[in-house]
């Protein structure tokens, strides 16, 4: 439940206007945090967002549009964020590229965009974020994959990618010790893709062979966020919000 604890609080989330994205903003948000809700696409979906939080309290959310893979791009959202509210607290790396790449068919774009969203892009946002993080003795907080130590088959490259964001968890947990403390959310099956990419049959196995036996809701990885923002003595770690899948697998 809300408790007010982020308030007066400024998170930056990337990938914010739909899906996990989205339920990590109204999260932070409903625990007081003013947001700052990054989008590429989903235009339609980040005004609404905007325009749902600032109903609740007013001036508390900007939408800020932005390709992450422009070499510009980091430090532009990062001064986004200190013009709109004066300082910023929290970064969510969660903006990420996902789908299949089967070895044989696999294209430099390939990993240009899959390791370009999900490693080069939060490790230059961490880069330009880290001095106001420090000063507000603030946190960075990735979302990975259960994939990254356990790799999805024909999904070479987004593995690679996931178990690349680990080890920049991990890196700059010690990088930027004490002021900045680094941290991860590893999800399971949360939010099946919208493009079909996971047949019925595989999603049934999938449910299967987790201890839960179902999927996980959105708001169970924002709530692993929002401890993340707040548990001052926790760094450099990966907590898995999986339904205990990575304990059969």
């Amino acid at each position: 439940m809300a408790d007010g604890t982020l308030a007066s609080r400024v998170v930056l989330v990337t990938g914010a206007a739909r899906r996990l994205g989205a339920a990590i903003a109204r999260r932070l948000h409903a625990e007081g945090a003013s947001v700052v809700l990054h989008y590429r696409n989903s235009d339609a979906e980040a005004a609404e967002l905007e325009k749902a939080l600032n109903a609740v309290r007013a001036g508390s959310a900007v939408r800020v549009k932005a390709d992450l893979l422009a070499p510009v791009a980091p430090q532009a959202l990062v001064n986004a964020a200190r013009q709109r509210f004066g300082r910023l607290d929290y970064l969510v790396n969660n903006a990420s590229a996902f789908y299949p790449t089967r070895l044989g068919e696999i294209e430099t774009s390939h990993w240009e965009e899959l390791v370009g969203s999900n490693v080069r892009a939060p490790l230059f946002l961490a880069e330009a974020a880290a001095p106001h993080l420090a000063l507000a003795g603030g946190a960075i907080v990735n979302i990975t994959d259960i994939h990254a130590d356990r790799p999805l088959k024909g999904y070479v490259v987004y593995s690679v990618a996931k178990a690349g964001l680990v080890a920049l968890t991990k890196s700059l947990a010690l990088e930027l010790a004490p002021g900045v403390r680094v941290n991860a959310v590893a999800p399971g099956a949360i939010a099946w893709p919208e493009d079909g990419q996971f047949e019925s049959g595989e999603r049934a196995r999938i449910v299967a062979t987790t201890p839960l036996k179902r999927t996980g809701a959105a708001e169970e990885v924002a709530q692993a966020v929002h401890f993340l923002c707040t548990a001052t003595f926790v760094t450099g770690q990966i907590v898995a919000v999986d339904g205990g899948r990575s304990v059969f697998l």
